[in-house]
């Protein structure tokens, strides 16, 4: 491991609210969004994994990428499409926070869920 050596990744985290039934909230991520992901992300995205809370009907959805240019990639291909116009309705973005460096297209795309954007400054990777 090196000390405090930046290497490019971008951690986005979508804090999330919904109304619907935790059946079909399980099912668009699990049968629709997760193999539409899968079949559009290239080798820059490193994760993409959902987390709920049943109870409070809140869900976290956190995106690695490996550099700011493969979640520019990425968002090219999925703005818009059905999914992800589904998963507008589907859930009320309560929160998005931005780890790492973005491009200005990004930023541009996502300005209106005023999105937290927080620079890295050192660790161990």
């Amino acid at each position: 491991m090196e000390l405090h050596n930046n290497n490019g990744e971008v951690t986005v985290i979508i804090d999330v609210s919904f109304s619907e039934e935790i059946a079909t909230i399980k099912e668009f991520i699990r049968e629709e969004q997760c193999p539409f992901i899968n079949s559009q992300a290239g080798e820059g995205l490193k994760k993409f994994e959902w987390f709920i809370d049943e109870n409070n009907k809140t869900g976290t959805l956190i995106e690695v990428f490996a550099n700011p240019l493969s979640w520019e990639e990425l968002a090219d291909k999925v703005i818009g499409t059905p999914v992800n116009i589904k998963f507008g309705q589907l859930f009320n973005v309560e929160k998005m926070t931005i780890l790492g460096e973005t491009t200005n297209k990004v930023k541009e795309k996502i300005q209106a869920m005023k999105p937290l954007i927080k620079d890295y400054v050192g660790g161990i990777n």
